[in-house]
């Protein structure tokens, strides 16, 4: 069936992660427009990265002891800003992801209790039937035993 190809769960996950990039770039707007999300959210971050991503060429050429200069404010709000927005676009997709992941963990567990349950109503449906044939064999013997018990006739 078609439906059950296409769950409207994953429908829903792709509608949140898509809806999640309009949301980072007003967000990232805000934060470029607010002293306060400026100066304390996005500069810290962004000259942390700079540094760590300046260090890291500067070690690749060759330079080991040369400073790093800080990137200019409105550099690093850009920057700041724009690690904002992936670090939200990335935790809604990984909040997706686990959540998908839950939900066919949840789903595996439930086929699986659903085939432990068959497999118990078999085995007691074999126990049953086993002891329907020990009776009806029971039964047979006794009445082999009886048609043995009787005189055969003879012809005169």
């Amino acid at each position: 069936m078609v439906v059950g190809a296409f769950p409207i769960a994953k429908l829903l996950y792709l509608g949140v992660r898509q809806m999640s990039k309009p949301v980072a770039n007003r967000i990232k707007a805000g934060a470029r427009r607010s002293e306060f999300f400026k100066n304390y959210v996005c500069l810290p971050p962004a000259q942390l990265y700079h540094w760590i991503e300046m260090r890291t060429k500067m070690r690749i050429m060759g330079f080991r002891g040369s400073t790093i200069k800080p990137l200019n404010e409105e550099a690093a709000a850009e920057l700041g800003a724009e690690l904002l927005g992936e670090a939200i676009i990335f935790f809604v997709g990984g909040g997706c992801m686990v959540l998908e992941y839950s939900r066919q963990a949840a789903n595996s567990r439930r086929k699986e209790d659903e085939l432990n349950e068959t497999i118990t109503g078999l085995q007691t449906q074999i126990a049953e039937l086993a002891l329907t044939t020990e009776t009806l064999n029971a039964q047979l013997r006794e009445v082999n035993r009886q048609l043995l018990s009787f005189p055969v006739p003879t012809k005169k």
